[in-house]
């Protein structure tokens, strides 16, 4: 059976390149009819930072990326859906395990201790330097008599493990990046177990996937210089490794590796700004990867995307994240999910509408539901694009702006101010006539016959009376907005506009 890993560790809120390693990893489980595992990688207690592992399972819980398996007693840092469901596990919480397969690999050769002071250390990093050398371990510790080091431990010496790296050629094929090789040479010896006891990444990660029988091991890019190390741990240990799957780095749009420093980069973020779960799903899939096949389709459910994952279709070269596309993908399910909940009842759309800007909303709108309710119709698309927006849409509607004459013509519509009075003067009288306001058909029908009556175009009507409705260069159009004013402030706004006239 096909199993992989998410593996993050706590050392802040979840980055968008790791949304993404998730959700390709859970991808491909599910695809392949698989297990998906959740593991917080934990052993640098340093860089740990207080609730990022609650907050990184909320997040996953949010999203929907569902973990298979786990530890069922404490610390899960997330809310269960149901009584006994597996909390992730949590590498913290195996530290006994990680020094029981260190001892191995001392009793075995394939590690060594060391007890080179920083000071020393840093010494032969700077003559490395100075000599335009690779910064490597240069094994002053590799031969050490087993009594020289047994009196050390006995003296309490601080120490750490380090990995005895072989002097060869290591090779695996890539998923995404084909055959690769190291020379095993050129590889450091790296730390294996800590001063402070604790494992390194490399030897609990490598540890971890092989007892959790992880057969994929998907992560990003950045990793690859590591795969000799674990790969070299794998078979000192007489284990099969996994296959390995090195996805692309994520790009600003300058083509720099991306960083807070250009925008966000927490997908925390992006919950606290509105954006939907389906949107970030969908676009951050696209980071790298596409279904190809002639599929001109741009937007997918989970559901679909699990179906059509395929490794192989992974991109090598870096992918560009374009808030600008997010942005899209925002939009079009924010209309998709709109017309999916309202399927086009207006009633229903006007409740939708007031609950998705609600958050936004200043107070004193909220008290003219009526009034409201209509002008969230009259821009419904604009506000299902970015819902924050909302007051700066509608605001004409309850608080009605000054504005200059000039604003009630249009030199290329040729609407000057003589035409503009006429035009208003001819809607009003066409609008009085009007015994119900509520059909937005009867308001179109009546401006349109203002239209005929005078024999001029469209525009020479529907620009002045709009301008004159909205007080605005841009606004909805003259009918939505006479509608959802009503017919008496419709035809106070008008009037005011004959005064300026």
């Amino acid at each position: 059976m096909i199993r992989t890993r998410f593996a993050p560790s706590p050392t802040g809120y979840l980055h968008v390149g790791g949304l993404r390693t998730a959700l390709y990893c859970y991808l491909f489980a599910k695809k392949n009819e698989g297990k998906f595992i959740l593991r917080i990688e934990d052993t640098d207690q340093t860089r740990a930072v207080e609730g990022a592992m609650k907050s990184l399972i909320e997040t996953m819980n949010w999203i929907g990326l569902e973990y298979d398996e786990g530890p069922r007693y404490g610390r899960n840092c997330g809310k269960l859906k149901e009584k006994g469901q597996y909390g992730p596990y949590i590498q913290s919480m195996r530290t006994d395990i990680y020094k029981e397969h260190v001892q191995v690999l001392l009793d075995t050769g394939h590690a060594y201790h060391c007890f080179c002071t920083k000071e020393r250390l840093n010494e032969m990093r700077e003559i490395q330097s100075k000599n335009k050398q690779a910064p490597m371990y240069d094994r002053k510790c590799l031969d050490m008599p087993k009594s020289e080091i047994d009196a050390k431990l006995k003296a309490g010496e601080a120490f750490v493990i380090r990995q005895k790296m072989p002097h060869t050629m290591i090779q695996f094929k890539d998923m995404v990046r084909g055959n690769v090789q190291f020379d095993g040479k050129t590889v450091d010896d790296q730390v294996l177990i800590k001063s402070d006891g604790f494992p390194t990444y490399h030897l609990a990660n490598v540890v971890d996937d092989h007892l959790m029988e992880i057969t994929h091991v998907i992560r990003g890019e950045e990793w690859l210089p590591s795969t000799p190390k674990h790969i070299a741990l794998y078979l000192s240990f007489g284990w099969n490794p996994p296959r390995f799957a090195h996805i692309p780095l994520l790009l600003n749009p300058d083509k720099t590796k991306l960083s807070k420093r250009q925008g966000d980069v927490a997908i925390e973020d992006y919950i606290q700004k509105g954006y939907l779960k389906e949107a970030i799903i969908n676009f951050v899939a696209f980071l790298g990867w596409h279904p190809g096949g002639g599929e001109n389709r741009e937007i997918y459910t989970l559901k679909e995307l699990e179906e059509l994952f395929d490794m192989a279709k992974v991109h090598k070269s870096g992918a560009i994240f374009n808030i600008e596309k997010l942005d899209w993908y925002n939009h079009q399910w924010q209309k998709k999910l709109y017309e999916e909940a309202t399927g086009g009842n207006m009633q229903k759309r006007k409740e939708y509408l007031a609950e998705l800007v609600d958050p936004y909303l200043d107070e004193k709108l909220k008290s003219e539901t009526n009034l409201l309710q209509r002008a969230l119709i009259t821009v419904e698309d604009k506000i299902l694009k970015n819902p924050k927006e909302v007051n700066e849409q509608i605001q004409f509607y309850f608080d009605y702006p000054e504005y200059p004459k000039e604003l009630l013509t249009h030199e290329k519509m040729n609407v000057n101010l003589t035409q503009a009075k006429e035009s208003i003067q001819q809607a009003i009288v066409d609008l009085e006539k009007l015994t119900d306001f509520e059909p937005i058909e009867a308001i179109t029908q009546a401006l349109f016959n203002t239209i005929e009556r005078l024999g001029i175009k469209n525009g020479q009507v529907l620009w002045p009376v709009r301008a004159a409705l909205s007080g605005q260069e841009y606004s909805p159009g003259a009918f939505e907005a006479a509608w959802a004013l009503g017919k008496e402030t419709t035809l106070n706004r008008l009037n005011q506009a004959l005064q300026k006239l």
